[in-house]
């Protein structure tokens, strides 16, 4: 987001953090606001007078008080309200900030209850086991399929398995994933979490699991490079057949034996 819109995402955050400071259920402002997405995404004409910048704010303001009230609580109807009266760059900003806001919430859900790195961890394993199944993949991502079905393997492989944040937000990258690939849903997510939390996310390759104590000597270096507590994603690719691949957003560390023999190979070439 660029110009208005990052002001006005900023604002809103306020609003949020205002409510999560209070006795309210930071899941349930999460879910709400994620079905508050839907029904903007989902209807153009809305889309377009809330997004619309010629428009009052207070206008803006009481066509959702009209819309939502009594189909949310409090605290998310606080969020969509102050969202409305913003002025943001495009009406894409406006639902985009209200499904990050909806990120943050459920990730304060996860820090209240002790639980944030096992969240992130699980949604990331979960995007994971996606990826390396074609079959799973097929499902999950299929447009044209049974939402419910959809929804109901979501539940199979994570109810009673990973924490209710994990599943809220795998069933939403399943079932509104608004135009993105499934994995890049599942980053975006995660990337949302990482900043509410002021951290980063590292991304390890390794040939095989690293033990708790090489994870911590290398989150304790990375935490060093970048002046932020640092959370591991390790992923065990017994293809880099040593060393270890390091991604930091768009930044790649390789060090893999793979690479090495790549580069000799090249060299050999000519």
């Amino acid at each position: 987001m660029q110009g208005s819109s990052r002001t006005a995402l900023s604002a809103a955050r306020q609003v949020l953090n205002g409510t999560l400071s209070g006795p309210g259920d930071p899941m349930n402002t999460a879910r709400e606001l994620f079905a508050v997405v839907d029904v903007i995404d989902s209807n153009a004409t809305l889309r377009r007078a809330l997004g619309d910048p010629s428009r009052e704010s207070e206008a803006k303001r009481g066509l959702v008080q009209r819309l939502f009230s009594g189909k949310i609580g409090y605290d998310a109807m606080a969020v969509v309200t102050a969202v409305a009266g913003e002025r943001w760059s495009s009406e894409r900003d406006l639902s985009d900030a209200l499904e990050r806001l909806a990120v943050e919430a459920a990730t304060a859900s996860a820090e209240k209850a002790g639980r944030a790195d096992a969240f992130e961890n699980e949604l990331f394993r979960f995007e994971r086991a996606v990826a390396g199944d074609p079959e799973l993949r097929d499902v999950l991502t299929n447009r044209y399929g049974d939402p419910a079905q959809r929804a109901a393997v979501v539940d199979r492989l994570l109810q009673h398995k990973a924490r209710p944040e994990t599943v809220r937000l795998a069933r939403q990258a399943v079932l509104e994933p608004r135009g993105r690939k499934f994995g890049r849903t599942i980053e975006e997510y995660l990337a949302v979490a990482a900043r509410r939390r002021e951290q980063i996310t590292a991304v390890v390759t390794a040939a095989t699991p690293l033990d708790q104590a090489d994870e911590d000597r290398l989150a304790r270096a990375l935490s060093g490079i970048y002046g932020k507590p640092v959370l591991l994603q390790v992923v065990v690719d017994p293809s880099v057949i040593g060393g270890l691949r390091v991604r930091v957003g768009d930044e790649v560390i390789d060090g893999t034996v793979a690479r090495k023999l790549e580069g000799a190979r090249r060299h050999l070439a000519g």
